[in-house]
């Protein structure tokens, strides 16, 4: 199964109905995306370092999670100030650091890491199966919900099935290198996945019909009605907009 560092926890952020928390991710997450002033950015950078101390999530693997972003935005970081045109602050040679080239790699960076963590604090502090149950409730069709839960729940059975496929292999004496034997031989693997992926996929349908699956999941999570979820939602909402609407009229 995929890991889930996030999930178990006893703060308020946890506690919180799914149906509230993916709203209240989007809302955020969307307003940091349309922002373009530092002034602004920054106050939404300060609201989602806020959501990761009210969830309690342990800053070591939120730092961790952070990395590959981090690797991303070092990419950004090179190539951007030493090709976007504009006001050269340093030039040796035919290399040229660009004014806008720093500017714009430094908003996407303050943006990236805001969105990571407003999805980090509420959307990675729920299980799959809270996250399905959430998407049901906000009418996402079934169909959809059905097919991230099913995905999530098997991408691990095909991973094993892979890692059996290259054990294998190996124990026939393969090893990869770069020639058209080994082409070969991976593109018969993947093929042999999917096979047996479609065997194991129709052993599950058939069992999951002999339980009485009808095209829906019921769950037994029970969220009785809370009035910190409305003001947490209303809260964020009322916020998302001011600072859209505080943007728009001021700068």
């Amino acid at each position: 199964m995929i890991e889930e560092p996030f999930a178990q926890g006893r703060s308020l952020i946890h506690r919180m109905e799914p149906g509230i928390k993916i709203p209240a991710a989007l809302a955020l997450s969307l307003a940091a995306a349309l922002c373009k002033h530092f002034s602004i950015i920054w106050v939404y950078l300060l609201i989602s370092i806020l959501l990761v101390f009210a969830a309690r999530l342990d800053l070591r693997a939120v730092t961790k999670r952070l990395k590959p972003l981090f690797w991303f935005l070092a990419m950004i970081w090179v190539l951007l100030p030493l090709t976007f045109e504009g006001r050269i602050l340093y030039q040796y040679g035919w290399v040229r650091v660009t004014e806008p080239g720093l500017l714009l790699s430094a908003m996407i960076t303050l943006k990236s890491v805001t969105i990571v963590l407003i999805f980090t604090a509420l959307v990675a502090t729920m299980p799959a199966a809270s996250l399905g149950n959430g998407l049901h409730r906000l009418h996402v069709p079934d169909k959809l919900v059905f097919l991230f839960l099913m995905c999530y729940r098997y991408i691990a059975v095909i991973e094993e099935e892979y890692n059996r496929l290259i054990r294998a292999a190996r124990f026939r004496g393969f090893t990869p290198k770069t020639d058209l034997h080994s082409y070969k031989t991976f593109a018969y693997l993947a093929g042999m996945l999917f096979v047996r992926a479609s065997l194991r996929a129709r052993r599950v349908h058939k069992a999951m019909l002999c339980r009485g699956f009808n095209g829906k999941f019921h769950t037994l999570d029970v969220y009785l009605p809370n009035r910190l979820n409305s003001i947490f939602l209303t809260a964020v909402l009322c916020v998302s907009m001011g600072l859209l609407i505080y943007e728009h009229i001021w700068f």
